[in-house]
């Protein structure tokens, strides 16, 4: 029975890392003792030693323990044997490569539908959809596949933003580059705004948080739905 957590971020504005999920956290991770923690994503380049500490710190509020998976000789037992897991955020090509890399989609996919807990924020929410292809990152390395875990039967968009009203920007706005995404494809889109997240209770997929989410369906028009829906309904 999957039990999963897909948020938008780890860090609302004005708040400490992980910090406004910390309560559910909690809950969520109720089971477990130690957390594994996967540092693939690396935002800013930041070390997988530094990144776990950061959020060893933030756990430890809970008292969890943490422990990355860089440190494991043998990653795919790692998972395999984990009482939770956590994927954090960062880039999302550089985490889906280091993925396939180390052999270890086949080992999340297993193990997280056989019901081991799995909290991922960003780049670590991106990859619970299809694919990575509605990821907001840059492709700074190339991955074997842009296939994700595909834990949900749609893709992500973390960090929606809505356009603002009266700005004077030029570019894409976050919409225009989803609806260029089913130009090509047909999978649904979900844009979780910052401070959001999905809960999946093996097939139960409802949105949490205080806001809205946007969703994309192909030949549709983008629609919102609030706090408390499910999503079951995308395919």
């Amino acid at each position: 029975m999957k039990n999963i957590m897909i948020a938008s971020t780890s860090t609302i504005y004005g708040s400490d890392y992980l910090e406004y999920l910390l309560e559910d956290l909690a809950v969520f991770f109720e089971k477990a003792s130690t957390i594994l923690f996967i540092p693939y994503a690396r935002p800013g380049g930041i070390s997988h030693n530094n990144y776990t500490e950061v959020v060893k710190k933030a756990f430890s509020k809970i008292n969890k323990s943490v422990v990355g998976i860089h440190e494991y000789s043998n990653p795919s037992e790692a998972v395999t044997k984990a009482q939770a897991i956590f994927t954090g955020g960062g880039n999302t090509f550089v985490l889906t490569n280091q993925l396939y890399k180390n052999n270890l989609i086949e080992a999340l996919q297993t193990t997280i539908k056989n019901g081991t807990p799995y909290l991922g924020t960003s780049a670590g929410s991106n990859i619970c959809g299809l694919t990575i292809k509605t990821t907001n990152d840059m492709p700074i390395v190339y991955p074997p596949s842009f296939n994700a875990l595909g834990l949900v039967p749609f893709n992500i968009n973390p960090h929606y933003l809505d356009p603002v009203s009266g700005s004077t920007h030029m570019g894409e706005t976050r919409e225009t580059r989803i609806k260029e995404f089913h130009h090509y494809n047909t999978q649904p889109v979900v844009g979780l705004r910052e401070g959001s997240w999905l809960h999946v209770n093996d097939n139960s997929i409802i949105l949490k948080g205080t806001l809205n989410a946007r969703i994309f369906e192909y030949n549709k028009s983008p629609y919102e739905i609030e706090p408390g829906t499910e999503l079951n309904h995308l395919k």
